[in-house]
């Protein structure tokens, strides 16, 4: 029988403007844009390899699909499998380390520029003709912020929040972070700092960590009120590390000057989330890691995931590796 390959929502990271046929030299390839959660079962079939982005797995899934012995993950996050399950069923699961650095940290930055030099809303202004009718040669209707001097607090120091730091620290910003790592053991200008700490000192705040039970809502209204009056909150990472009606209500009162945010707590969002009636938030619909560049790194790492685990030498795997069954 021949080897079959199922890509269960392939959609996000290769619309059509990149290319699955090196796994098609591998097994009989299958590629579903998207899958709800009652057709996996029947989709994935007797399927051995499996990649999703966001279709999840669990234990009861693991059940129903006993041919099944790898799963990639198109992501770097891979909250949406039972890891543990997963090796109970000797199904090894791999992830998709370090593709969208830049194009994260890029991202980062375009928010926090957007709220610093307010490009957008300028360009609209002229539009609107607030340029050809003033008085002077310049014209400006809100604060425009310098971020030399300023203080950047990074939560998480792994690869992007690294990036972060260092182009922070090339705009001539103090750089602090919380951060697993030892204190002699930190990037070249960034200094290491307790949480309580990172909030008091933070004028621009970006979240950088994972995401698991101990940070979920790590920015409650609690930790909002130990921030600096007037801050900046940027989160690149993932959703639900923000309360979101805390964020809002911090908005509101002026606790926080801006929100930037690329994730939500809910994807898509609800249209009433209470964030959308800030006009001091700004969104961008979870793009950050989706350049051509960076989709191109994940589509071949994932390609590269699979023929490592075929020839029996499975790399960035995150659960302990099971004994291997290619059949």
């Amino acid at each position: 029988m021949e080897r079959k390959i199922v890509i269960l929502d392939g959609y996000a990271s290769n619309p059509g403007d990149l290319s699955w046929s090196e796994l098609e030299k591998m097994g009989h390839l299958v590629v579903y844009d998207r899958t709800k959660p009652d057709e996996v079962v029947e989709r994935v079939g007797d399927a051995t390899i499996v990649l999703t982005n966001k279709v999840t797995f669990d234990a009861a899934l693991f059940r129903q699909l006993p041919r099944l012995k790898y799963i990639g993950v198109l992501a770097t996050g891979f909250n949406i499998i039972d890891v543990d399950a997963a090796r109970e069923a000797g199904v090894i699961v791999s992830n998709i380390p370090a593709y969208s650095t830049d194009s994260v940290a890029q991202t980062a930055f375009a928010h926090i520029l957007n709220i610093t030099n307010r490009v957008g809303h300028y360009t609209q202004q002229a539009r609107d003709g607030k340029w050809s009718g003033a008085p002077d040669y310049c014209y400006w209707d809100t604060p425009l912020l310098e971020l030399a001097g300023m203080t950047m607090g990074i939560v998480g120091l792994g690869n992007i929040g690294s990036r972060v730091a260092q182009i922070a620290h090339t705009f001539g910003m103090d750089v602090f972070a919380f951060t697993s790592r030892p204190r002699d053991n930190m990037p070249v200008g960034v200094q290491k700092a307790t949480f309580e700490g990172l909030l008091s000192v933070s004028d621009i705040l970006s979240l950088h960590c994972p995401l698991n039970e101990s940070t979920r809502h790590l920015i409650n209204a609690e930790t909002l009120s130990l921030m600096k009056p007037g801050a900046i909150l940027i989160n690149t990472g993932r959703g639900p590390l923000v309360d979101e009606q805390a964020v809002a209500e911090a908005l509101q009162c002026g606790q926080l000057r801006a929100y930037g945010a690329d994730v939500m707590e809910q994807e898509p969002p609800r249209q009433d989330n209470p964030l959308f009636r800030c006009p001091n938030a700004f969104f961008t619909p979870h793009i950050a890691w989706a350049t051509h560049a960076a989709r191109g790194r994940l589509v071949q790492i994932a390609i590269d995931n699979v023929r490592a685990y075929l020839d029996g030498k499975p790399q960035n795997v995150v659960n302990a590796e099971p004994e291997i069954n290619k059949n």
